[in-house]
């Protein structure tokens, strides 16, 4: 089939990495892509928010699958403008990605499917902010109702700056801190079937040891040797399946990639949030490990036949993903510096180790940075371990004026891994 994805960053890059080496893909096309993506996908420019725009590409390129990667495109209803079009569409429409696009939207679905999650309040004023925050307590947790790329969210003891973040928001949702490790869960769906994927772990923070500014994402690990072996098949029954049910009986279906961020508390598996797409970047690790070939599940998702699938196959191997980003991100990132090391990184380090592309562009034979996240730098190995050690060599051979990356991405999980097997 062809396929055409929509975006630009390095989920888009490891969706299309995957399509490319399924042998049912004859064709790959990705707009507006980047500089990685043009390696296994051809590019075209478009207006991702502009259903009318994407639609009439599909239509020009003979596309048989359209995937819609980022959220913003979601929730402005292009996938909706798409399957108008009678194309095939992995991603929900505009109406059942305000699951991501309003936290209060989200709140009010749970409730209502008995789904667990944080006690919390949403505010439009400034005496509801400090009403609420005054009842939880610290840690505060703040978050803006609407979409803010994954940026959005402040926890922090710091009062001033919990009521700081929300004076900047038209309404937030401030809840309570939920304790214990997080995990990320993705389950594509066709509205009625759900069908769970490995669980991941990403690293919020910019900077070693969970400190500094929340970011987008800073590196993710798959699998999670410390998880409950029963976690997958707990949050199918308690959050998934009752979620997808519940937005189909609002008569808003739920169509593509339901992603579930979890806490494991002591009170047990509590929902912080949910989003309408792939994550980024547990989406690199998460599809490292993936060996179903990939179109044929997202085209039976968006045909509403995926409970005539069999199971997912996955290999056995662990995946780490670390993230190479811009001078001064999360702030102000510096854009335009030359990036080096990416030939040799292909040529010393494959098939094991692979630059999946977030912020880049071409400027005549050089690739550039052009975003804050400027690089998913992706390896497997047969453990953690091994897959850790290989991504942080491919990092070393990568250059870039100012980068920065954290140097703990799995460092945790590897290591506890390593004493139980040893023990």
């Amino acid at each position: 089939m062809k396929v055409l994805v929509i975006g630009s960053g390095a989920r888009e890059h490891a969706l299309c990495r995957s399509l490319s080496l399924d042998s049912d893909v004859t064709a790959l096309h990705c707009a507006p892509g980047n500089a990685g993506i043009g390696e296994v996908a051809e590019l075209h420019r478009v207006d991702a928010l502009d259903g009318a725009a994407v639609t009439a590409l599909a239509r020009e390129i003979g596309a048989e699958l359209v995937v819609v990667g980022p959220e913003a495109p979601l929730v402005a209803g292009v996938a909706d403008a798409v399957r108008e079009a009678g194309i095939p569409v992995f991603g929900p429409s505009g109406e059942a990605a305000q699951i991501e696009g309003s936290k209060a939207f989200a709140k009010a679905v749970m409730a209502a499917a008995g789904v667990p999650t944080a006690r919390s309040y949403v505010c439009t004023d400034a005496d509801e902010v400090a009403e609420a925050l005054d009842a939880f307590g610290a840690p505060y947790v703040v978050k803006d109702d609407g979409l803010a790329a994954g940026k959005g969210v402040v926890v922090t003891d710091d009062l001033a700056a919990a009521t700081a973040h929300a004076a900047g928001c038209d309404r937030v949702v401030i809840e309570e801190f939920l304790d214990g490790p997080e995990v990320s869960l993705f389950a594509i769906t066709d509205g009625v079937t759900v069908l769970p994927l490995q669980p991941a772990q990403d690293f919020k923070r910019a900077l070693d040891g969970d400190q500094g500014p929340n970011t987008g994402g800073m590196g993710a690990y798959s699998p999670l040797p410390w998880a409950d072996p029963k976690l997958v098949d707990e949050v199918m029954e308690t959050v998934l399946q009752p979620t997808v049910d519940e937005m189909r009986r609002r008569g808003t279906p739920f169509s593509g990639l339901l992603y579930a961020g979890l806490a494991i508390t002591s009170r047990g598996v509590r929902v912080i949030e949910f989003n309408a797409r792939f994550g980024d970047p547990e989406t690199q690790v998460v599809l490292a490990r993936l060996k179903t070939p990939l179109a044929g599940v997202l085209l039976a998702a968006a045909n509403g036949t995926l409970g005539d699938l069999p199971p997912l196959r996955w290999r056995d191997d662990a995946a780490v993903t670390v993230v190479v980003a811009s001078h001064n991100y999360p702030d102000t990132p510096r854009t335009g510096d030359p990036i080096t090391g990416l030939d040799t990184v292909a040529a010393e380090d494959a098939p094991h180790a692979y630059v999946l592309h977030a912020g880049t562009k071409r400027d005549g034979e050089a690739v550039v940075s052009a975003g804050g996240r400027v690089l998913s730098v992706t390896a497997t190995g047969q453990d953690l371990t091994q897959a850790r050690e290989r991504a942080y060599a491919a990092v070393a051979r990568i250059e870039l004026d100012g980068s920065q990356h954290r140097t703990d991405i799995a460092a945790k999980a590897a290591a506890e891994a390593a004493e139980v097997a040893e023990a």
